[in-house]
């Protein structure tokens, strides 16, 4: 059934069908891996001969795509996470599987940019057993222990596209101290959490938890991904019901994401029964001079007395406290008040980029409807944004000249 049935990603995919841009070849990335996921639904043998195909044919199409920005990379790292686990689930002979094996390693060794890097990665889950992984370990580390060998002797850098797949084969068959010995070769000038990380994963799993996470901290050094090692320690200590030692020395440490409301997210799924307040304090913390920048986690937190001693203690982002400042004017009016006359005294001193004087009506226009709500007499709120506006640096004439008609009237 695989070689009848036709993919529609297959001939999208030609040796440089892609130019300069990377804006279509990345739709199709997408577009290739919803149809192959659409038929791992029904047909997973199928599915898991057209993420081999799709693999294979990847880079070669992608080759003259610009990856200065890093967005093709990008694309390609997450289709190889989608495909592996199709890849390696699917219930096939085992020459079915090695013979797969060995088109991703032919694309894989011809793979020059190299955009498919990151499947090494994931070679001991495609093995699926750990008899073919084996059988690929001996394969392949003879060449890596002849390699480091050698430039511990003399003194070279030596690059084998293997590593990782060999790595990772090693762990998947077992042989534990087979991988440390051969990662001990490979430091003969740095150690590297690249190659280590096996090393601790594999005294993870023989349950020597204390030796894995001490071999995960002794990599730290110039240069080494902190975030990495950290959480994979604080991953040992999880799994191990270590739970609050997991947070004390590892949670601020091992988590990052692209804001620091989906930071504070990412910490508390992981700690469910730590306080919120107690995280955010920790987060504030750990970035002194940023609190204002906490706004939001606490905010969304329900936090909102915190919310509002953060926006006072630095700078924070005007429109976000705006947004808040309306949202929230007539369901909690106090928090709304002061969020709003935080964001014009805010803007008053110059915070925030590219402010409007639409952002000053808006924030204005939260505070009085707020103080509506709390009932708080027009009158003295306006005292109180003449006066920010006087004690203001940078900011305050244009605010002046904004609202000088409702200030006025």
């Amino acid at each position: 059934m695989a070689t009848a049935y036709k993919f529609e990603f297959a001939p999208r995919f030609r040796r440089g069908a892609f130019g300069w841009k990377s804006t279509v070849p990345i739709q199709r990335i997408k577009e290739a891996l919803v149809e192959i996921k659409g038929i791992a639904k029904k047909e997973p043998v199928l599915a898991a001969e057209g993420a081999v195909l799709f693999l294979e044919k990847l880079a070669p199409a992608i080759a003259q795509v610009d990856s200065s920005s890093g967005s093709i990379g990008s694309a390609v790292n997450r289709a190889i996470e989608t495909l592996v686990p199709i890849i390696a689930k699917a219930g096939v002979a085992r020459a079915v599987r090695e013979k797969w094996l060995e088109r991703l390693w032919d694309a894989l060794q011809e793979d020059d940019m190299p955009y498919l890097e990151y499947l090494g990665e994931f070679w001991g889950d495609l093995c699926a057993t750990p008899e073919i992984a084996s059988k690929w370990a001996d394969y392949l580390s003879p060449t890596l222990k002849t390699m480091w060998d050698h430039c511990a002797s003399s003194g070279e850098y030596g690059y084998f596209k293997g590593t990782s797949a060999c790595l990772s084969a090693l762990y998947a068959a077992g042989s534990h101290d087979e991988l440390l010995a051969l990662i001990a070769k490979s430091e003969y000038r740095y150690k590297s959490w690249h190659n280590r990380v096996w090393g601790a994963k594999a005294l993870a799993t023989a349950g020597k938890h204390v030796e894995a996470i001490q071999y995960a901290q002794d990599t730290k050094g110039l240069n080494a991904p902190l975030t990495a090692i950290s959480a994979f320690c604080e991953g040992v200590l999880l799994d191990t019901g270590f739970v609050d030692e997991a947070y004390a020395r590892y949670a601020v440490k091992a988590t990052y994401a692209t804001t620091n409301l989906a930071t504070f997210k990412a910490i508390v799924k992981k700690y469910p029964n730590m306080p919120k307040e107690t995280i955010l304090r920790d987060l504030v913390a750990s970035q002194p001079g940023q609190e204002g920048k906490w706004f939001a986690a606490a905010k969304d937190a329900g936090v909102f007395h915190l919310a509002i001693e953060l926006a006072n203690r630095s700078p924070s982002d005007p429109r976000t406290l705006i947004r808040a400042a309306k949202d929230y004017a007539v369901e909690l009016p106090e928090f709304a008040l002061a969020a709003g006359m935080t964001a014009l005294r805010g803007i008053a001193n110059g915070w925030g980029y590219e402010i409007t004087g639409i952002d000053v009506l808006d924030a204005y226009a939260a505070v009085m409807t707020a103080a509506g709500a709390a009932g708080v007499d027009e009158s003295a709120i306006k005292a109180d944004v003449r006066s920010l506006i006087a004690a203001s640096t940078s900011g305050g004439q244009f605010v002046d000249r904004m609202l000088s008609r409702q200030l006025t009237n």
